[in-house]
């Protein structure tokens, strides 16, 4: 992630030169009211967003393993299943084998 050139405490602390026909300083400073603000929502909702994807990575991976297990006891129940099969078409005799 590309880093931030100001946060919102250095938009606020930022002092500016007065000068005979400069900006009306009131004015400046509630547009950067409204930047700070705006900072701060991004923050906000970028410390959001990267806890829900640590969440979604940690669900991520709790599920693979244990839709790893899953697949293996199918996999079990199959087997015993063709295994019952072989059994009933070819008799104990081959089973054996």
């Amino acid at each position: 992630m590309k880093k931030l050139n100001y946060d919102s405490q250095q938009i606020l602390d930022k002092e500016f030169k007065t000068s005979m026909r400069g900006y009306n300083q009131d004015e400046v400073d509630e547009f950067l009211d409204v930047v700070i603000q705006d900072y701060e929502t991004f923050h906000e909702e970028i410390s959001r967003l990267s806890e829900e994807v640590e969440r979604l990575k940690a669900a991520k991976s709790t599920s693979s393993s244990s839709n790893g297990q899953a697949r293996s006891q199918v996999n079990y129940d199959v087997l015993q299943r063709l295994s019952n099969l072989e059994k009933a078409v070819f008799g104990r005799k081959y089973s054996d084998q």
